[in-house]
C-alpha cells in the first residue's frame, strides 16, 4: 500500500525535486517504509511505500526493460502471479518479485486496456516517455483514491488532496460559496462531496473504473473501462440451493487471494454477518494464529457489538483484541478532517479510525466485510423501500399527518429508537419511491436543508444521476444507485482514509469484481426475500457460523454520538456558533442554534446533522482559513 503523487508542467518547465518531495511528504502516513521518485524534465512522479509484498524489492517507481515506461502504484494486484507467467512467456523480463511491475509490462502489451486484466484494488500513474503521455487509473469500485488538478500550464495528481495543495502555484479556494449553491446543498444532503467534484475549486476526483490520459500539450482523454452489469430481476422459481455452492466457491477464492502477504495479517470483526463470514473463510485457509479486532463504546449499549464479535472469535478460535471507546468524538474531529481533506459527515469514521489503530499494533494488513451489504442487499433501507412500494395505496396526507404527530414525541439516541425510526419512515413514505429512499439516507431532509441553507433554492440534490433507467425493478434500481454513490464516495473513502491514517492496508474480499459480477447475476429475490435481507448469503454461511450470528438483525457500524453530544453539547455549541462560523455567512445560524437546543433537550436526535456541521466548520478552519 502506498501514497502516490506527481505533476506535469504543460509549459515544458522542468520539475523541481524539492517541490515533488514536499508533495510526497504529505503522504508519509500512507507509506512509512520508504519513498521514491522519478523526474523526466517536465514530468515528475513520486510515492511513499508501505511494504506488503516483496519487502526487499519492488521499490518504486517501477520501469520496463528500457526505462521508457515508469509506474507509481497504490494497492494490490491479486492475480499478479498468473499475469507474470503469461508475460514472461511473451518475452518480458522482470526485475522484482512483486505485483506492481506486472502493470508496467501489461501496459507494453495492451496500452490503457491493461487495466481490464487486473484483479485487485489500485490507483496508479504511469509515465510513457516515448509517447509523452501520463496515464492515471483507479480500480473498478474505487477502493483506492486519486485526485487531480489541471490548468493551462500545470497538471497535478495525488492520492490525497493535501499533497496537491502542497504545490506552490495551486490556488486554494472553497466550492462552498454563494456563487456555487449546489456544492453545499449536496454536502449537507449526502454527507460527503459526490465525485468527481471535491470541496476545492479546480480539484477533481478520478472516478472508479476510469483511466485519464494526458499529454504534454494538456490534451486529456477520460475513459471508463468497466461497469457492473444491471442487477438481475427477481425469478419466482429461483432457489438459493441452486447457487450456494458457486457462491461459496467465489467467496472462498476472493478471500484466499487477499491472504497474499509477506507481513502480519488480521481482520476487522464486528460480529455482523459480513465480517464474520470473511473471518470464517480465512480460518479455512490457515491453521496459524488468526488475529481479529473489534471496538465497543461507552455511553449506549445499543451500539456495542463486541459481545457478538467475541462469540464469533471463540467459535473460530481467533486471537481477538477489542477495546471500548469513551466519549471522545470532538477530540478526534481535527485529525479526522485532516485525513479526509474534506468535510465528511459519516461519524462511523471515528470507530473505523480507532479500530484501524488497534489492528496496526498487531498486523499490517486487515481484511474487512465492506461491500457485503452492497452486493447482497443488506441495508434495512432496501427493505424499507420495498415496504413503502407496497404501501403506496395509503394517502399522502395520512402519512404526513402521522409523521407530524410523532415529531411531537421526544426522540432517544439509541440505535433502534422506535420514535425516530418510525417518524423517518412515515415522512419518507409520503413521497415517490426514489425521493423516499433518498430521504432515508440523506443527512438534512429537503425541508431542513432549505431551513439551514437558504441558498439551496432550486439546487436540491437527488439520486437521479445514479439511477439507471434501463433497470426495471424499482428496488434493484435503488441498490444500483447506492453502489454508485454511497459505496465509493462514503464507505470506501472512510475505509481508505482511516486505515491509511494508521498505515494499515485494508482489503475487502466482497469487492472482488468477479464475485460482484456473479452476485449481480443472481435473481434479486434471492438477495432480498420478503423482509429478509442477504437471504442467499445467510444460507451460504450455514455450517461456517453460529445460527445466532447468521440470523442477527442488521446493525450498522455506528457510535453513540447522539448520547455523547447530549451529555456534553457545550464544545459543539462553541464551535458551531462561534464568531468565525457566523462570519462565513453560509448557514442560517438561528437554525443551527435550534438544532443544538433540540438535541440537548431531547426533543430530537440531530447527531448526524450536528456532526456534518462540525466537520464542515473544522474543514474551513484547517484548509481555507489557514
Amino acid at each position: 500500500m502506498c501514497g502516490i503523487c506527481g505533476l506535469m508542467h504543460l509549459d515544458g518547465a522542468p520539475v523541481a525535486e524539492r517541490l515533488l518531495r514536499r508533495m510526497n511528504d504529505q503522504l508519509r502516513h500512507r507509506g512509512p517504509d520508504g519513498d521514491g521518485l522519478l523526474i523526466d524534465e517536465p514530468v515528475g512522479i513520486a510515492m511513499r511505500r508501505l511494504k506488503i509484498i516483496d519487502i526487499a524489492g519492488s521499490d518504486q517507481p517501477l520501469t520496463n526493460e528500457d526505462g521508457s515506461v515508469a509506474l507509481v502504484f497504490n494497492g494490490e494486484i491479486y492475480n499478479y502471479r498468473e499475469l507474470r507467467r503469461r508475460l514472461t512467456a511473451r518475452g518480458h523480463q522482470f526485475k522484482t518479485a512483486g505485483d506492481g511491475e506486472t502493470i508496467v509490462h501489461l501496459y507494453e502489451e495492451y496500452g490503457a486496456d491493461a487495466l481490464k486484466h487486473l484483479r485487485g484494488m489500485f490507483a496508479l500513474a504511469l509515465w510513457d516517455s516515448r509517447q509523452g503521455k501520463l496515464t492515471l487509473a483507479r480500480d473498478r469500485f474505487g477502493q483506492k483514491p486519486l485526485y487531480y488538478y489541471q490548468d493551462r500550464r500545470l497538471f497535478v495528481f495525488a492520492s490525497e488532496i493535501k499533497a496537491i495543495l502542497a504545490h506552490d502555484d495551486l490556488p486554494r479556494a472553497s466550492r462552498f460559496s454563494a456563487d456555487s449553491p449546489q456544492a453545499l446543498a449536496e454536502y449537507l444532503s449526502f454527507g460527503y462531496v459526490p465525485a468527481p467534484a471535491t470541496a476545492f475549486r479546480g480539484i477533481k476526483m478520478l472516478e472508479p473504473a476510469t483511466t485519464l490520459q494526458i499529454d504534454l500539450a494538456g490534451a486529456a482523454h477520460e475513459q471508463r473501462y468497466w461497469a457492473l452489469d444491471p442487477l438481475a430481476p427477481p425469478d419466482p422459481a429461483a432457489t438459493a440451493e441452486t447457487h450456494i455452492d458457486e457462491l461459496r466457491d467465489k467467496l472462498d477464492e476472493a478471500v484466499k487471494l487477499r491472504l497474499m502477504s509477506d507481513v502480519p495479517l488480521g481482520a476487522f470483526l464486528s460480529g455482523g454477518l459480513d465480517s464474520s463470514l470473511i473471518v470464517a473463510l480465512m480460518r479455512q485457509h490457515s491453521n496459524a494464529d488468526l488475529k481479529t479486532f473489534s471496538i465497543g463504546f461507552e455511553g449506549d449499549d445499543s451500539f456495542d457489538e463486541t459481545p457478538y464479535a467475541e462469540r464469533v472469535a471463540r467459535h473460530l478460535g481467533a486471537e481477538h483484541q477489542s477495546f471500548r471507546v469513551k466519549p471522545e468524538a470532538l477530540s478526534l474531529l481535527s485529525d479526522l478532517v485532516w485525513h479526509h481533506d474534506q468535510p465528511f459527515a459519516d461519524s462511523s469514521a471515528i470507530p473505523t479510525c480507532l479500530v484501524s489503530k488497534l489492528a496496526r499494533q498487531h498486523a499490517t494488513v486487515a481484511l474487512t466485510g465492506d461491500g457485503g451489504d452492497e452486493l447482497f442487499v443488506g441495508y434495512e433501507r432496501f427493505y424499507a423501500a420495498a415496504l413503502m412500494n407496497r404501501l403506496g395505496f395509503l394517502p399522502t396526507p395520512f402519512l404526513r399527518g402521522a409523521a407530524r404527530l410523532l415529531s411531537l414525541l421526544p426522540e432517544g439516541t439509541a440505535y433502534y429508537d422506535p420514535v425516530k425510526r418510525t417518524r423517518r419512515f412515515l415522512q419518507a413514505a409520503s413521497q415517490p419511491l426514489a425521493e423516499a429512499y433518498f430521504d432515508l439516507v440523506r443527512v438534512f431532509s429537503e425541508e431542513s436543508l432549505t431551513g439551514i441553507y437558504p441558498g439551496a433554492g432550486k439546487h436540491l440534490p437527488t439520486l437521479d444521476r445514479y439511477a439507471q433507467a434501463d433497470q426495471p425493478h424499482p428496488i434493484a434500481r435503488l441498490t444500483e444507485a447506492n453502489m454508485r454513490s454511497y459505496l465509493p464516495d462514503d464507505l470506501l473513502i472512510k475505509a481508505d482514509r482511516c486505515s491509511m491514517a494508521a498505515s494499515l492496508e485494508a482489503r475487502a474480499p466482497f469487492l472482488d469484481h468477479e464475485l460482484a459480477e456473479f452476485a449481480a447475476s443472481l435473481p434479486f429475490n434471492l438477495k432480498l426475500k420478503g423482509s429478509r435481507n442477504k437471504h442467499i448469503l445467510k444460507e451460504a454461511a450455514r455450517g461456517l457460523l453460529p445460527a445466532e450470528i447468521i440470523n442477527r438483525k442488521k446493525h450498522g457500524f455506528g457510535i453513540p454520538l447522539g448520547a455523547w453530544l447530549r451529555r456534553d453539547i457545550g464544545p459543539a455549541r462553541d464551535i458551531l456558533l462561534s464568531r468565525r462560523a457566523r462570519e462565513r455567512g453560509l448557514l442560517n445560524m438561528a437554525t443551527v442554534a435550534r438544532l443544538i437546543d433540540e438535541h440537548e433537550t431531547g426533543k430530537r436526535d440531530h447527531n448526524r446533522q450536528l456532526w456534518a456541521l462540525l466537520t464542515l466548520e473544522e474543514w474551513h478552519r484547517q484548509f481555507v482559513d489557514g
